[in-house]
């Protein structure tokens, strides 16, 4: 078994959101993302992987292939299916979520977290 605590280490930048990896390996990856009020992370898709999110402070929004925006907030879970491009966008507020990425063929035991600006792993 292996544990963490999934906001002892919540970062928000000024700059960009932030992304960092809670745990990555073979057979997939949870991301705790945090975002500032009006940062927002542009559209992008997983092709491989379905994408969980789990609202776990503060309110946002995301949208999914119909480009509609929905409010979201604490205990909110939000599913994307493989290859549905989505978006995630802060509300007034700080907004965090824990997201998953199952079986996604790119991870790599060596990815860290930091800014989504600067991840090396795009």
């Amino acid at each position: 078994m292996k544990a963490t605590q999934i906001l002892s280490n919540l970062q928000f930048h000024d700059s960009n959101p932030n992304a960092d990896p809670l745990y990555v390996d073979r057979y997939g990856r949870v991301i705790l993302f945090a975002l500032k009020p009006g940062q927002s992370i542009k559209g992008h898709a997983v092709p491989h992987s379905p994408f969980y999110a789990i609202v776990v402070k503060g309110h946002g929004f995301f949208a999914g292939n119909d480009g509609k925006e929905r409010r979201f907030g604490p205990d909110d879970l939000v599913i994307f299916d493989p290859g549905e491009e989505h978006i995630a966008r802060a509300d007034g507020e700080e907004f965090a979520f824990v997201g998953w990425l199952l079986g996604e063929p790119s991870n790599h035991s060596n990815k860290v977290g930091g800014e989504i600006a600067h991840r090396r792993d795009g």
